[in-house]
């Protein structure tokens, strides 16, 4: 989300979103309940609130987008507990993560407070790439056309306006949050993606357990 934008512009005037009774499957590590990640997110918002053509994330579901895996009209509900029990055997074995936020990204089409560190957060993203490729015979997309880059988004844009007024309000760096992330869940996204119909499947827990070391009880 580098260099910064000159403008602002509609994510969705020409995005293709699902229609009624379509869904979107996605990995998602859902922030909302961490009262760090909410106080940034409503830090972020308060300031910006007085600008126009913003649609703002739904404090419930803050999230850190991991892997989106494609159209639910391509996936059965059986290779869904499939991917879910692969990434959950996988990911037993990374210990929970703390995460940091404070540095605001600028984009186009949003704006959004970068997540570190990068490289653990990035095997959590590997793991649930390897169970998805094993449940579906497909690896799984980045949103976008750039590099996977963790971060929790703020607000989308919903209009044409420059950007240089938003970055002024909002600065480059909030007051940094810390906390821990402890588990990565499949959620489906049913219909558009400004109607927040989300439907968790269910979460693949990060342990830190060993191979071979029983469940915890």
């Amino acid at each position: 989300m580098s260099p910064l934008p000159t403008r602002m512009i509609n994510r969705w005037q020409n995005r293709k979103e699902p229609g009624p009774g379509q869904g979107t499957l996605y990995w998602h590590i859902l922030v909302g309940d961490h009262p760090e990640a909410r106080d940034l997110a409503h830090t972020a918002q308060k300031r910006l609130a007085g600008f126009q053509g913003l649609h703002m994330t739904p404090t419930e579901w803050l999230h850190i987008t991991t892997l989106v895996v494609g159209p639910t009209d391509d996936i059965t509900p059986h290779q869904q507990h499939e991917m879910l029990a692969a990434a959950s055997e996988l990911i037993a074995a990374l210990p929970p993560i703390t995460v940091t936020l404070s540095r605001i990204l600028y984009h186009p089409e949003a704006i959004a407070v970068a997540v570190h560190p990068i490289g653990p957060l990035g095997q959590i993203r590997k793991a649930v790439q390897n169970a998805t490729l094993k449940a579906t015979g497909r690896e799984g997309s980045t949103e976008g056309p750039t590099q996977w880059t963790p971060h929790m988004t703020l607000a989308y844009s919903e209009t044409e306006q420059p950007a240089e007024p938003l970055i002024s309000t909002l600065g480059r760096d909030l007051p940094t949050k810390e906390f821990k992330v402890d588990a990565v869940s499949l959620v489906v996204q049913q219909g558009p993606e400004r109607r927040w119909d989300w439907h968790p499947v269910g979460r693949a827990p990060l342990l830190g357990r060993q191979a071979g070391q029983p469940p915890r009880i």
